[in-house]
């Protein structure tokens, strides 16, 4: 669990990330580079869940040796079923990280909602869905590993 206490925001108990795969954590099927390091190091202290329709069908090989659960949803009501995962896990204990329109549901519902805008863009959706955007994966990673990142932007 990561606890981060956001003064005027509220207190972040996160037990889960949730994250998108294509065009957050991947760029045309393959992973970022860096990616890899920090989803481990996260994994010491969160589950991590990865949501995709798997569109270039590289997601188990991409994700082989990091500690993660992979969901394939449909390719119909994407946006219903990561809503539906996130729901499952508990909302007041999810982190969740995306950039399309079918992130907008659970970027809005989960406790701490990250948009990233990377090489496909992002949703308007999805960043208005969000608490927090950022132009990079890794940098949106790396709030959740130095979370006084998180705290200076959230807090009012």
């Amino acid at each position: 669990m990561i606890n981060i206490p956001v003064p005027g925001f509220k207190n972040l108990c996160i037990d889960h990330l949730v994250l998108d795969y294509n065009g957050t954590i991947a760029f045309d099927g393959k992973l970022i580079e860096g990616v890899a390091s920090r989803l481990t190091a996260l994994s010491r202290e969160l589950q991590i869940h990865v949501l995709t329709a798997d569109t270039f069908g590289t997601v188990t090989e991409a994700l082989s040796g990091i500690p993660c659960n992979i969901f394939v949803i449909p390719f119909e009501n994407q946006a219903a079923a990561k809503q539906d995962y996130i729901r499952a896990l508990g909302i007041e204990h999810c982190a969740a990280i995306g950039n399309g329109r079918n992130d907008r549901l659970m970027l809005r519902e989960a406790a701490l909602g990250i948009a990233v805008i990377l090489g496909e863009g992002a949703s308007c959706d999805a960043i208005f869905s969000g608490d927090v955007t950022s132009l990079s994966i890794l940098d949106a990673l790396d709030l959740l590993l130095n979370p006084l990142r998180l705290i200076a932007t959230l807090r009012s």
